[in-house]
């Protein structure tokens, strides 16, 4: 069975840089220029592999992952 998309959001105030995100699903997270955590352009939609993974693999839980339907309620 397929998992279902979220939406991924990282907050900035939050990340520390640790990598944990793009070392375990480096097709949908990286890190900028000065080692924080950002989604790869165009992966916002959460498809890759691992995503799930990577948020919960964050020390600082700086990865929301928001359900289609929570985004529908906002």
């Amino acid at each position: 069975m397929a998992e279902e998309a979220v939406r991924i959001s990282i907050d900035g105030d939050v990340c520390i840089g640790a990598g944990q995100c793009a070392l375990t699903s480096p097709d949908v997270f990286t890190q900028d220029d000065d080692g924080f955590g950002t989604v790869v352009p165009g992966r916002e939609d959460g498809t890759g592999t691992l995503v799930r993974e990577a948020a919960r693999a964050c020390p600082v839980q700086a990865i929301t992952l928001h359900a289609p339907a929570d985004e529908a309620r906002a």
